[in-house]
């Protein structure tokens, strides 16, 4: 296996986004509700992780009153995201480092910083990796940004671009920087919806796949994933 260069990288994305149609990026959202919106998306799905986000918003109506509110409260509230325990202690862990170092809950500095020094100022954030500071980059700031969530990690796997064994913190270091920027963001939505749709964890549907033959998997299988 050999790392996939910028053409095989644009020949996928051009694929894909043949097949899905035009991108449409997500509504952008402030830095932080991004930020909570990301840890509210983790290990469920976007339905129920939006409902979340949106019961979250209607029940405290600023970041304040999320960071002082009981943390069984903020559970409670977004119970339907799945982990809610662990998410609105992450959640209260984050507005309280961002207000003790800004003194204020505003990041709004972090437009000005270069995409280095704002990844660095997210990744020091409690509990935030790669992926949510990529989502946040992405989403919110608009930079070139490449997440690598569980889906686009499967893909890259199958497709050869990282080993098998490659973690998807590697998988971002090793994909970051050879992803065209005019297309991080394009691609990286591209292959959720491929990986929702055809490259699944389980039963993957290759004989349907655009990427059929520019994928390790699939040659190696002969493409005899379900239809």
């Amino acid at each position: 296996m050999t790392a996939p260069d910028e053409q095989d990288i644009i020949a996928a994305q051009r694929r894909l986004r043949a097949c899905q149609g035009t991108f449409v990026p997500k509504p952008r959202l402030p830095v932080i509700d991004e930020l909570v919106a990301t840890v509210l998306s983790q290990h469920t799905s976007d339905t129920n992780s939006e409902r979340a986000f949106a019961q979250l918003k209607a029940s405290f109506p600023s970041w304040q009153q999320v960071r002082d509110a009981p943390v069984e409260e903020v559970a409670s509230t977004i119970r339907c995201g799945g982990i809610a325990d662990r998410k609105a202690r992450r959640i209260q862990q984050i507005l309280s480092a961002i207000e003790h170092r800004e003194g204020s809950l505003d990041v709004s500095r972090l437009l000005d910083l270069d995409d280095a020094a704002a990844e660095a100022y997210l990744l020091s954030l409690p509990g935030v990796g790669r992926k949510t500071a990529a989502c946040v980059l992405a989403f919110s700031m608009g930079r070139a940004a490449f997440p690598v969530d569980t889906h686009v990690h499967r893909v890259a796997i199958r497709l050869g671009w990282v080993k098998a064994n490659t973690t998807a913190d590697r998988a971002h270091e090793l994909l970051a920087p050879r992803v065209p920027p005019s297309i991080a963001y394009d691609l990286h939505l591209a292959m959720i919806t491929h990986g929702r749709t055809i490259c699944r964890a389980r039963q993957p549907r290759c004989g349907m796949c655009v990427l059929r033959d520019l994928c390790a998997y699939g040659s190696a299988t002969g493409g005899s994933g379900a239809g």
